[in-house]
């Protein structure tokens, strides 16, 4: 399991319990609306709304959840009106941690975040504390059922990808921001079947968690942000061991 993604690949294992809590369509939907109302609700013109749909039909949203999230973003129709707010602290062990949100209540939203670091020792710091470890890429998941490394890595390379590294049951091709649009369509086009595909904060080093005690409270702290409603990503330059992750997790 490869150290910088290793929140990623937690995130992953916990989809299908947060699936249940329906935590993916309602941050889905968050996305669509901003990204219409940023960008216009043409997909087309439009690549944050293009991969957001994307997204979307891949948990399999129904097409008219889709087309009102566009509609409250262009103004069609009424809906709430959402900031976008990135908080930076430290977790337990001095784990560094992004927490992207979406939120149509700032005073809110900061004191959860602040309560949720506070009770598992860590801290919410200023802006800037910490995101300056992190680079922004593209990554798309592809289960390995579907596809060989070398078949995967020739296609992602000729579309302009970075990398592809093999995790657990899937491959990971990760991509420049500028290129992210570009080289999932052209996967598509090839056929490729893509399980899962935004851009994410990748740690440029990684920590190391080997104690049971703080492997368990960061992860109290990163689920509970996850499981916040006004939370639409978590980052985290953790790198737990992968015997203690899987008693943990």
């Amino acid at each position: 399991m490869s150290g910088h993604s290793k929140w990623a690949n937690i995130k992953h294992k916990k989809g299908a319990a947060d699936a249940r809590r329906g935590k993916v369509f309602t941050r889905l939907i968050k996305e669509i609306t901003v990204a219409a109302r940023m960008g216009g609700g043409d997909p087309d013109g439009n690549p944050r709304l293009r991969s957001a749909i994307a997204n979307a039909r891949a948990e399999n949203m129904p097409k008219d959840n889709i087309i009102r999230g566009i509609k409250k973003g262009t103004g069609e129709l009424e809906g709430e009106v959402y900031d976008e707010i990135l908080y930076e602290g430290y977790g337990p062990g001095g784990i560094a941690v992004l927490v992207e949100c979406m939120t149509d209540n700032r005073n809110r939203t900061v004191a959860e975040v602040r309560h949720f670091f506070a009770k598992s020792n860590g801290n919410l710091g200023e802006a800037g504390c910490v995101a300056y470890m992190f680079d922004k890429k593209g990554m798309i998941y592809v289960d390995k059922s579907t596809t060989t490394e070398e078949e995967l890595m020739d296609l992602s390379i000729e579309a302009g990808a970075d990398d592809v590294v093999e995790n657990g049951d899937q491959f990971e091709v990760l991509t420049a921001p500028e290129d992210f649009d570009e080289v999932r369509e052209n996967l598509e086009k090839a056929g490729v079947t893509i399980a899962e595909a935004s851009l994410t904060m990748v740690p440029q080093n990684t920590i190391a968690v080997t104690e049971e005690k703080k492997a368990k409270a960061l992860l109290k702290l990163l689920q509970s942000l996850e499981e916040f409603e006004d939370v639409q990503n978590v980052h985290a330059n953790c790198d737990i061991d992968e015997k203690l992750l899987e008693a943990l997790v």
